[in-house]
């Protein structure tokens, strides 16, 4: 079985907690900080939104950078050196990577809510040094492992999606003051494809097929499926892009087509996994999991749309918002519900006696909660977009807030109940 395989001597290969946990705090902050930025944009801003800098843009980077990359940056830096068996690098590099990272993320974020040219370029040099770092360790990581197609491969394309975003982002970035880019919007959705179907999407793919195995306790997945899988998912990503950037749209439309074929053959080559898994009983997040894999095929369709001559209005902002709110967003609080008890309890031992049980490390209400409210957003808001409705809106962005804040209760009290664990392990220690 897989799972066994995977985590023999996984504890050797632990870094300290602080590590991959500063990153999944922050996460959760900005996660909190988005929804309460579009709260105070307000329905019409998030309605009229065609891109441009303000608030609705801020709040959109602030779920990209700063939650969804960052949680990839947490559980990669600690996930990678179990599943290849490999270290990941020098501590003090990814030290460097969040102090570099986050507070350029922060400086980012304000000046496109402020229109503050010199706070855009700095942020947005330290965000790109930070990444660059990350994708630098990543790659090293990888170098040489054979025996992992789906997190190579995947991981692979990932890091080639991010190194084209982040050059198309400062590309975009210039052309706010200078106004060089014959098509702007075609290369901001060039970028959003990128960073949505590219680098998180492909991160998203190849983790899953670790993680799922590892927490249902299933199978491994076939490499000849997964190699199948992320060929497809390849192909399919670089005519998007070409077929995008290139403003022709019957190529961006095969490039979508083929991600549904795509899907169907990472699904396909999960199926096994699933119907193998000694967990007769999925666990909470996958209930997350299933609403991610609804809304990923829903903005391909979204995405075929568009690029055969849809209205941008409202469908590119629908697209946009089930590409990164509904697909991505998603699927990362799921494997970040599902992660931060794992590695706590994997921690937990580490000053002798018994781990702490995942289920004692977290508390089920918040996610009970954040689900309702989460899915509440999801419909709410997808609603308001497609009937220009200001009320939905509302309603959709204070559920959206709802359930971030409840999501970052999970994640401080996951957080507490480890150190409560410690604090007694040590205790009994010290008598013993």
């Amino acid at each position: 079985m897989f799972p066994g395989s995977l985590m023999m001597g996984a504890k050797d290969r632990l870094l300290p907690p602080s590590l991959p946990y500063r990153f999944f705090i922050a996460a959760v902050l900005f996660h909190v900080a988005a929804w309460a930025t579009l709260l105070t944009a307000g329905p019409g801003a998030v309605l009229g939104f065609v891109g441009g800098q303000g608030l609705v843009l801020a709040a959109l980077h602030m779920i990209t950078l700063g939650t969804l990359v960052m949680a990839a940056m947490g559980a990669a830096i600690q996930l990678l050196p179990v599943a290849t068996r490999r270290p990941l690098g020098p501590q003090w590099a990814i030290r460097l990577m969040f102090w570099v990272y986050v507070p350029g993320v922060a400086v980012f974020v304000v000046g496109l809510g402020l229109a503050l040219g010199w706070a855009q370029h700095l942020g947005a040099t330290l965000a790109v040094v930070g990444m660059a770092l990350f994708g630098w360790l990543v790659s090293a990581n990888l170098r040489k492992v054979t025996d992992l197609p789906g997190v190579t491969r995947y991981s692979a394309m990932a890091v080639v999606s991010l190194a084209l975003l982040a050059v198309l982002g400062l590309v975009l970035l210039v052309d706010f003051t200078k106004g060089f880019l014959p098509d702007h919007a075609a290369i901001a959705a060039t970028h959003a494809a990128l960073a949505g179907y590219g680098f998180m999407g492909m991160l998203a793919l190849g983790f899953s097929t670790v993680l799922i195995p590892m927490f249902v306790l299933g199978s491994a997945v076939p490499d000849a499926l997964v190699k199948r899988a992320a060929l497809a998912s390849g192909v399919a990503l670089t005519l998007a892009v070409a077929g995008t950037a290139a403003g022709i749209g019957v190529v961006a439309a095969l490039g979508a087509v083929l991600g549904l074929v795509a899907v169907g053959l990472h699904a396909h080559a999960m199926r096994g996994t699933i119907q193998s898994r000694m967990k007769k009983k999925f666990e909470p997040f996958f209930r997350l999991v299933w609403v991610a894999l609804v809304m990923l095929p829903l903005s391909l369709l979204l995405a075929v749309a568009l690029a055969l001559g849809a209205p941008a209005d409202p469908w590119s902002t629908l697209w946009g918002f089930l590409l990164i709110f509904g697909w991505l967003l998603t699927f990362v609080t799921a494997l970040m519900q599902r992660i931060m008890p794992f590695l706590a309890s994997m921690h937990s031992s580490s000053l002798g006696g018994k781990p702490a049980l995942v289920s004692r490390l977290a508390p089920k209400l918040p996610v009970d909660i954040h689900l309702a409210c989460h899915v509440a957003a999801l419909a709410l808001v997808a609603v308001a977009i497609i009937g220009g409705w200001a009320w939905p809106m509302w309603l959709g962005l204070f559920a959206g807030l709802a359930g971030s804040i409840a999501f970052g209760v999970f994640a401080f009290e996951v957080i507490r109940r480890y150190r409560s664990h410690m604090t007694a392990a040590a205790a009994a220690n010290h008598e013993g």
